[in-house]
């Protein structure tokens, strides 16, 4: 929670560069494919991941620099994300606060890219007997993507990749072995590609 403190803090600090300054809402899909899942042991792979759709809803503040010409767009989104394995799955709810730095393009289009930051809050694995799911609560990646205003509408698609390590890690009580468990790890980075409706206030 300090980390989302300080981050908070820094989109004060974007929005006093500027007096031209907007604020709005956002919402949309993901799709997201997470690593497969490998034997702690070994490393071998043991079932392939299968991408999955999910969902985002948030807010942003969007301050305008004429003088160089781009914007700054700090955002704070809940997001789910579900992968699946076989007949189980994996379900992953987070904040992510992109800050991203764009321009116009041609008209009502432009682009963007910057960093995103990811607090995981909880995950979800479906298997039975799972027991101590321990997941990375917090990492970095990297959002690029192209959009298009329309009056105080917004649509843009972009791609999300996550930059530093960040794994779910869960065991399973063997059948027949009493208490001994079989650990796992899945490489939790997101790779997605999010869909993405915003308004302006």
């Amino acid at each position: 929670m300090k980390k989302v403190s300080i981050l908070i803090a820094l989109f004060i600090g974007i929005i006093s560069l500027s007096a031209q300054v907007k604020f709005g809402a956002k919402a949309g899909v993901n799709y997201n494919n997470f690593g497969d899942v490998k034997d702690v042991a070994t490393n071998i792979v043991k079932t392939e991941a299968d991408g999955k759709s999910g969902y985002h809803v948030g807010i942003w503040v969007k301050a305008d620099l004429p003088a160089v010409g781009i914007y700054v767009r700090p955002e704070f989104v809940y997001t789910q994300l579900k992968a699946s394995y076989g007949n189980e799955s994996l379900e992953i709810n987070k904040i992510d606060v992109p800050v991203l730095i764009g321009a116009k393009l041609i008209g009502p289009v432009h682009a963007f890219a910057g960093p995103a930051f990811q607090f995981v809050l909880d995950s979800d694995y479906s298997l039975e007997n799972v027991k101590g799911i321990k997941t990375d609560d917090f990492s970095v990646g990297i959002q690029l993507g192209i959009g298009v205003e329309l009056g105080k509408l917004g649509i843009d698609v972009r791609w999300e990749r996550g930059l530093s390590k960040s794994e779910t890690t869960y065991s399973k009580r063997i059948a027949g072995e009493g208490s001994a468990l079989d650990s796992f790890e899945i490489d939790t980075r997101p790779n997605q590609i999010i869909f993405g409706l915003s308004y302006e206030f």
